[in-house]
């Protein structure tokens, strides 16, 4: 694979299961929604992904969750996953969609088991590709490595 842009300092990095239905259309969800651009997409199938991860020492074919990396290149980087990366996601968004972000004054422990239970069943309910989706000419910037 080939980088398609390259990341952003100061950006967040948002690491999905590209062929997950319920990821890629949390990526559809969240484009149009952050006009600024701060986030930017690439799959945890990518190598991009993977040596990212590795400074966490976490394996990207980990698919249970998706990740975040907020403030990508800064002093202040850190990696966030499950319940923790999608409050994090919905409050970097603004507006009325920062009033999910509440879910994280729920204990850590409920809040992720309740991640982990969508999680287990996502391509049961959402499917699954063959493939990673490819970005459309309008959005392709935003993505990283697919």
């Amino acid at each position: 694979m080939t980088l398609l842009t390259k990341p952003k300092t100061g950006g967040h990095i948002f690491l999905f299961d590209g062929v997950c239905g319920l990821c890629s259309r949390l990526v559809q969800f969240v484009l149009p929604k952050d006009p600024q651009g701060k986030f930017q997409f690439a799959s945890l199938q990518s190598d991009f992904a993977t040596e990212l991860l590795k400074q966490y020492t976490i394996n990207s074919k980990e698919m249970s969750t998706f990740y975040v990396v907020a403030d990508y290149g800064l002093p202040t980087q850190r990696v966030l996953s499950k319940s923790d990366a999608a409050a994090f996601v919905f409050s970097d968004l603004g507006g009325i969609w920062s009033l999910v972000s509440l879910i994280k004054y729920i204990p850590k422990p409920l809040r992720n088991w309740g991640y982990d239970l969508v999680a287990a069943n996502r391509y049961r309910i959402f499917g699954k590709k063959d493939a990673c989706q490819l970005p459309n000419e309008s959005t392709k910037d935003r993505f990283i490595e697919v």
